[in-house]
């Protein structure tokens, strides 16, 4: 007995434990008049990192594969040359830190510390409690009226982020459901796919009741993708059961359910008669547009959106938002972004910095469908899971940067969900990849 405790240790301390420790830290208030500068979590994905440093340079081992460290590194060299290109040196060392930690560093933390499947598993999980956390939230505020100001009503469900990052839940609770999806259709313990296919339907109210347009299309698009990825059958009984569930779902709301059709219906009211929101997104991608035009191959320099913006954008742009509510006084937050992930990047770092992250992105996406294709031949289907979570977190994100862009006290998460993907992408879904899991108990 005395020997097998320090066995048990080792077997069950996973060096993802830190990973989990900054999902955790998003649980946490902002403060409600924040600036929106480094929180907790930021601190602690850096911390992150250099955990990971300390551990690699202690096992004396390569950090990364070759095809690993070319796909990863590809945006540094995009980020370089806008660094060069920023208005001074401090905005430029600042906006290239940013880059780094959210695409390149943290990710490669994360790949590198996830050990097998199980490993993987657990941090999709935490991931689908830390939407549970901040959607039970997001649903207090709407119910007792305490979230943010949405026409003039303070429902928006907003959860622990507050008004200044409003979009902060919805991406937190779309990621819990894009998991939820994944591991509910992998071939698993009947437990866990219940569990999984619970907490996704659950998880529909907070994102429902988030009123954020983006987050809705990203959602539908990625459950509909991990749907076909899983086996059209199983996609046309799945998406039966969500549309009726849905329906339940948002009849159920009472009140809310004008509110609701309302914002659904604004989606493709883009040409015809566009709230002011959509004006202002519109107006900013114009003003992107003609940035990237002025400086098509190197763009701006990083950060260099704000000070060109007024000389591209049209008298239409209002420049700025009103936000309130969920704790925070009336504030004007000012649009220093066009909220399209293409767009900024295009317009700061040109044509060179869209292909070398864009690129990045789309080397793990095919990647990991392709992790998920050896993985169906073999017939068991062990992993499948996983590759369902990995295609869904890289999907809903490349179709939310249509929409959105980094930023906020949620944009660790990003990194995150990112490296999460990558590690199934660059080495969980290798034909040669054998899980701790799969081995035989010792």
């Amino acid at each position: 007995m005395s020997f097998a405790l320090p066995a048990v240790r080792t077997r069950t301390l996973s060096p993802v434990l830190p990973v989990v420790a900054v999902v955790a830290l998003l649980g946490l208030p902002v403060a409600p008049d924040g600036d929106g500068g480094a929180t907790a979590a930021d601190a602690a994905s850096a911390l992150l990192v250099g955990f990971c440093a300390v551990r690699l340079l202690r096992q004396r081992r390569r950090p990364l594969s070759r095809t690993a460290a070319v796909i990863l590194g590809l945006p540094v060299a995009g980020l370089a040359v806008a660094a060069m290109g920023a208005a001074s040196a401090e905005t430029g060392f600042s906006g290239m830190g940013r880059y780094l930690q959210v695409f390149v560093l943290v990710p490669a933390a994360v790949l590198l510390l996830i050990r097998d499947r199980g490993d993987f598993r657990l941090l999709a999980w935490s991931l689908v409690a830390l939407a549970g956390w901040q959607g039970a939230v997001g649903v207090h505020q709407y119910v007792t009226g305490t979230g943010a100001s949405y026409q003039g009503q303070p429902i928006r469900a907003v959860g622990t982020f507050g008004p200044q990052d409003v979009m902060g839940m919805a991406s937190v609770v779309s990621f819990g459901v894009v998991c939820a999806v994944g591991l509910a259709l992998g071939r698993t313990s009947v437990r866990q796919r219940v569990i999984a296919v619970a907490c996704a339907l659950a998880l529909l109210v907070p994102l429902a009741l988030s009123f954020s347009r983006g987050a809705w299309i990203a959602t539908a698009v990625t459950c509909a993708a991990q749907l076909l990825l899983a086996g059209m059958r199983r996609a046309v009984r799945v998406g039966a059961a969500v549309v009726a569930a849905g329906v339940v779902l948002v009849g159920g709301f009472g009140v809310g359910t004008a509110l609701l059709q309302e914002r659904i219906t604004s989606i493709t009211q883009v040409t015809d008669a566009p709230d002011q929101s959509v004006t202002d997104r519109y107006t900013m991608w114009a003003a992107a547009t003609g940035m990237w035009r002025e400086q098509p191959l190197t763009g701006v320099g990083l950060k260099g959106f704000p000070e060109y913006r007024d000389a591209h954008a049209s008298l239409a742009l209002s420049a700025a938002g009103d936000t309130e509510g969920a704790g925070a006084a009336f504030r004007r937050q000012p649009l220093l972004s066009p909220h399209n992930m293409y767009l900024l990047v295009l317009s700061e770092q040109g044509l060179i910095g869209l292909l070398a992250l864009a690129g990045s992105w789309l080397a793990l996406l095919v990647c990991a469908v392709l992790g998920l294709v050896r993985t169906r031949r073999k017939g068991a289907g062990r992993g499948l899971d996983c590759a369902l979570v990995a295609c869904g977190l890289l999907v809903w994100q490349l179709t939310d940067f249509v929409y959105a862009d980094i930023g906020g006290p949620s944009t660790v998460l990003t990194a995150l969900c990112l490296g999460l993907a990558a590690w199934w992408a660059l080495v969980g879904g290798r034909a040669q990849e054998r899980s701790v899991e799969e081995a035989p108990a010792r």
